[in-house]
């Protein structure tokens, strides 16, 4: 509730001076500062003149309102005159000056409020301090024409004190805006050239980079050219002496001294050497390519440890080192992968555990992990310095003081199958305690563990559809068909789209998931091809995540395209 603090009656001209004068003073009371208090008597000076010259008589009311903000309010009563209509020049001038000037009330009562905001100092008017307020308002003598004008004067003497003061402010601050707007400009003009400068020298830079990296792919390219020449020209010779060495070696053919057969034997197993080492060259050529394509079946785990320790063994009992392949885990092992990439990877690392060690065994191991199967070789040798086990991977790189013997390719090899395979090769060592070379590979899934939700088969041989729904057999919670690209786009657009679609071989990749015509990127796509050429990094379409060749079309080999693709597509979602 307001709490009043003075009440004016003003009725002429005397009294409107009076009504000034009291406005300035109980301004002040109230904490405004200098020139709110002009801002107040000034608009009870002009609604006053005209409410009186209106109406007669007016009533006023200061009072002190503390809610919802602190504010001084007046309230100026009038009675209107009948048929005359009140002027509002004062008001809109009042209005300029104050924060509310509003007109209420009907008939012959109507009342017009003004307010001002009050100083966050101004609570503390209360109590004894405003009843001592009150009798000092109460106190106010008017004050004549003449005393009212030596006030306005005083004030309007002030203000233009004030207003030269904020010039002379303001010429300073254009000045120094002036001063700084020039050393902006300088600044810029400086920043400038030295952009342009550094766009320059980026441009320079840039077209240094495309060069070199032009040089790069062609040097790339002639040694993968290089590569896949000298790996064709060398097989020939080096296959007729393979040939010839059997045949020197055969039992039907003309006998051989005992040292004649362990020399021929010495050439043989050299020959095979190099003829493993040109495939690799190859297969080396065709990775960098993006060439190197898995050609994936059902493995059984123990079968390959088995033929590898009957192929390693020898190899071992020459070194005089044991070979341990521990199989005892691989039992029931089972997975999708290359069988010949995956028996030259643990080959490669069993042969270079037998090479780098003088005494004590080298193991295989195999174990399942829950996101993936492991191939763990462990040997005792003469280990890797920290500073050399990355680089070990690198092409031709071979540790400085390390045996001598090999091309440095094996290790570098064996990761890029094993990359290949959808896996990865890392490397433990330890100089004098040995060295551990892990290759991780993705385990074997069927249809049913993968917990398929919706599964989109497209293809437009009705016979091809059927075989595909018959090797879900009822894996998945629901199948939709789909016979040409259009229908495959419409259902991927859908409100609940498929989080698998099964291409078949009858249908185009590029029209049913690439371009505008995505499918959403949670969804995996794996493709059943007939052509060699799809199963390819380099081949297979970019919104493809895994493909099946259609020959091996097999619940086995689906499973394994399907966890491929969800890995893939899993990777790639941001």
């Amino acid at each position: 509730m307001a709490e009043e603090l003075l009440r004016l009656r003003v009725a002429d001209d005397e009294g409107v001076f009076a009504l000034r004068q009291a406005g300035r003073q109980v301004a002040a009371a109230v904490r405004l500062d200098f020139q709110d208090q002009v801002r107040v008597a000034t608009a009870l000076s002009e609604i006053g003149r005209e409410l009186v010259t209106h109406s007669g008589t007016v009533s006023v009311v200061f009072c002190l309102d503390r809610r919802p903000v602190p504010r001084l309010l007046i309230e100026i009563e009038y009675a209107p005159a009948p048929g005359a209509v009140r002027p509002k020049e004062g008001d809109a001038a009042a209005a300029r000056l104050l924060d509310l000037v509003e007109e209420s009330g009907t008939g012959t009562r109507r009342v017009v409020r003004l307010a001002k905001g009050l100083p966050a100092d101004a609570s503390a008017v209360s109590g004894p301090t405003l009843a001592d307020l009150r009798a000092r308002l109460g106190r106010l003598q008017p004050a004549t024409a003449l005393e009212e004008l030596r006030t306005q004067n005083a004030e309007l003497l002030r203000a233009l004190e004030d207003v030269r003061r904020q010039s002379e402010e303001l010429r300073s601050l254009n000045s120094e805006l002036e001063e700084t707007n020039q050393g902006v400009m300088a600044l810029y003009n400086e920043l400038s050239t030295e952009l342009e400068e550094t766009n320059r020298g980026v441009v320079a830079l840039y077209a240094e980079l495309e060069e070199k990296s032009e040089q790069l792919r062609d040097a790339g390219e002639a040694k993968n050219r290089f590569w896949a020449n000298i790996s064709h020209e060398l097989r020939t010779p080096v296959n007729g002496v393979i040939g010839l060495t059997r045949l020197l070696l055969d039992p039907a053919a003309e006998p051989l001294t005992e040292e004649q057969r362990h020399q021929v034997s010495l050439i043989a197993g050299a020959s095979e050497t190099l003829l493993s080492l040109v495939s690799e060259l190859l297969d080396m050529a065709k990775a960098e390519q993006g060439r190197l394509a898995p050609r994936r079946s059902f493995v059984e785990v123990s079968s390959v440890l088995r033929q590898l320790a009957d192929l390693m063994t020898p190899m071992a009992a020459q070194a005089g080192v044991r070979l341990e392949v521990d199989a005892a885990e691989a039992g029931a092992l089972t997975m999708v992968t290359d069988e010949v990439m995956l028996t030259r990877i643990l080959r490669n690392l069993v042969a270079n555990g037998l090479k780098f060690t003088d005494e004590g065994e080298v193991r295989l191991t195999t174990r399942r992990a829950p996101e993936h199967l492991e191939f763990v070789v462990a040997d005792t040798g003469v280990g890797i310095p920290p500073g050399e086990q990355e680089r070990v991977f690198e092409e031709f790189y071979q540790v400085p003081g390390g045996k001598p013997g090999g091309t440095g390719l094996g290790l570098t090899y064996s990761r890029r199958l094993a990359q290949a395979l959808g896996g990865d090769l890392t490397l433990e060592s330890e100089v004098g305690a040995g060295t551990t070379v892990t290759l991780r590979l993705p385990p074997y899934q069927s249809l049913a563990e993968l917990g398929l939700s919706h599964v989109l088969i497209a293809d437009g041989d009705d016979a091809t559809r059927q075989v595909l729904r018959d090797m879900l057999g009822g894996t998945a919670d629901r199948v939709s068909e789909a016979a040409d690209p259009g229908a495959v786009r419409d259902l991927a657009a859908s409100p609940e789209p498929p989080d698998l679609i099964v291409l078949g071989p009858d249908i185009s990749s590029a029209d049913a998931v690439g371009g505008q015509a995505e499918p959403p990127p949670a969804t995996a796509v794996v493709l059943v091809a007939s052509s060699d050429a799809a199963f390819s990094d380099a081949a297979r379409p970019a919104r493809v995540d895994a493909v099946l060749d259609q020959a091996q079309l097999a619940p086995v080999m689906l499973a394994d395209a399907v966890a491929r693709a969800r890995t893939r597509r899993t990777a790639r979602t941001p």
